[in-house]
């Protein structure tokens, strides 16, 4: 009878701990977004626009030259070179300014 006992004991132990530990995880993430955003914000209103990409966030991606693909090899062979997607843009044709990180202000 008693092992009964204790088993509920420690099912109402692991919710209650559950709860708490999913709590926090969502309270530490919602504070994270939120002073994120705060920081875009405060970034986009009073910092200087950014002269690498011209205030966009984005520009042509520099290894495929906006093409998407790049001409690759496994081995030096100029009759086997095979075009594959841009690993930096993975075809998208742009990249994200590594100097705003992609707000458009610094």
């Amino acid at each position: 009878m008693s092992g009964l006992g204790a088993s509920k004991v420690f099912r109402v132990v692991a919710t209650a701990a559950a709860t708490v530990l999913g709590g926090s995880f969502a309270i530490g993430f919602l504070s994270s977004s939120v002073s994120d955003r705060i920081a875009s914000i405060k970034k986009t209103k009073y910092g200087k626009s950014c002269r690498n990409c011209k205030a966009i966030g984005y520009y042509k991606c520099k290894l495929c030259e906006g093409n998407g693909t790049i001409k690759w090899s496994p081995l030096y062979d100029p009759i086997f070179i095979n075009p594959c997607v841009c690993p930096t843009c993975d075809g998208f044709k742009v990249q994200r300014c590594l100097n705003c990180l992609g707000y458009g202000s610094v």
